[in-house]
């Protein structure tokens, strides 16, 4: 069993930036392949950003390409996900999502991931 908690979400201006980290129990971190969701309000949850086991490939939502960076720390047990030039669309609860199961930088599809935190808001500004 993994616990995952997310924390740095915020409100920010739009064309600023944040740094959400996903803090992940367990010594068997880097075994698991991890991946960044977000839903907004009325939206469904979708995929943001994906990361494999070794942090050496990572796949980005068309949204969000050029704009965020997804990064892992296996000797911290965390995941990260840098945020530039927010726009107010970004404006989401984002979910930092794992399995030990997926292979290369995950799936796009949230009901592929066996442990999810409990979200952090992101608020951007217009």
């Amino acid at each position: 069993q993994v616990q995952l908690v997310e924390s740095g979400g915020g409100l920010v201006q739009a064309g600023g930036s944040l740094r959400l980290s996903c803090a992940a129990s367990g010594r068997t971190f880097s075994s698991v392949v991890m991946g960044w969701f977000r839903q907004a309000p009325g939206k469904e949850r979708e995929f943001v950003a994906g990361i494999s086991r070794n942090g050496r490939l990572t796949s980005y939502a068309d949204s969000v390409k050029g704009r965020f960076t997804i990064s892992r720390d296996n000797a911290e047990n965390t995941v990260y996900l840098q945020m530039n030039s927010l726009k107010p669309e970004d404006s989401a609860v984002y979910y930092c999502a794992g399995d030990r199961t997926l292979m290369g930088t995950g799936s796009i599809s949230g009901s592929r991931y066996d442990y999810w935190g409990q979200g952090t808001q992101v608020t951007v500004s217009s």
